[in-house]
Order: structure tokens, then sequence, then C-alpha cells
């Protein structure tokens, strides 16, 4: 099997912050929420559509009408 540099390098720095957490999964998530609290970035929230179930089916059913017309030609 051929060694890949990039699989190995991340590897190692995943076993080092196993390491830095006792490798305990719980540490390990303690130590993500950490960084993830102290970026700057905003996330992405999924919001849902506005109507309810009845409007994505309604917006469903539109999709599939256009993706069985054929599509003119030039």
């Amino acid at each position: 099997m051929i060694r890949d540099a990039i699989v190995d390098e991340v590897r190692a720095i995943r076993d080092e912050i196993a390491k830095e957490c006792g490798y305990d999964v719980h540490e390990l998530f303690k130590a993500f929420r950490r960084l993830e609290a102290g970026r700057a970035t905003d996330h992405v929230s999924i919001v849902p559509r506005s109507g309810g179930p009845e409007a994505a089916q309604q917006g469903n059913a539109a999709d599939e009408a256009q993706a069985t017309t054929p599509a003119p030609r030039r």
C-alpha cells in the first residue's frame, strides 16, 4: 500500500489532539466547543421553509413538472 504524506500528517495531528485530551472523547468535544466559541465567523443555520410541509410538497411538484418539460431547442 502506498503511503500518503498528507494522510500521515492528518493522522499525526489527530493523535496529538487526542493525546492532549487524554484520549477522552468527552474532553475532545469540550476542546472543540471551546475552539468554536472563540471563532468570530458565523455558522450556517438551516431555516425551515415558511408554510410548513404543504408548501414544501407544492414546491417539489413544481420542480418535478419543470424537470419533465423538455428544454426549448435553439
